[in-house]
């Protein structure tokens, strides 16, 4: 599963140590997300877009429009 992450964090002008920081994960485990070594669970998966404010869907590519729907 490849998310897009490195995508939305270079975007938005913010380094794998912060992002790792403030979600409260390892530095290597954003790395690693980003070069599809490894998959987040989904708790993570729910921080990340959270943090973004994006659609888990639009994190996994399954849709271009980074909306939230509620």
């Amino acid at each position: 599963m490849e998310i897009r992450l490195k995508e939305i964090r270079v975007k938005r002008g913010i380094s794998q140590l912060k992002l790792a920081m403030d979600l409260n994960v390892n530095q290597n485990s954003i790395s690693r997300y980003e070069s599809g070594l490894r998959e987040p669970d989904y708790n993570t998966l729910i921080k990340i877009a959270d943090y973004f404010k994006v659609s888990i869907d639009y994190l996994l590519y399954r849709t271009e429009n980074p909306k939230i729907n509620k």
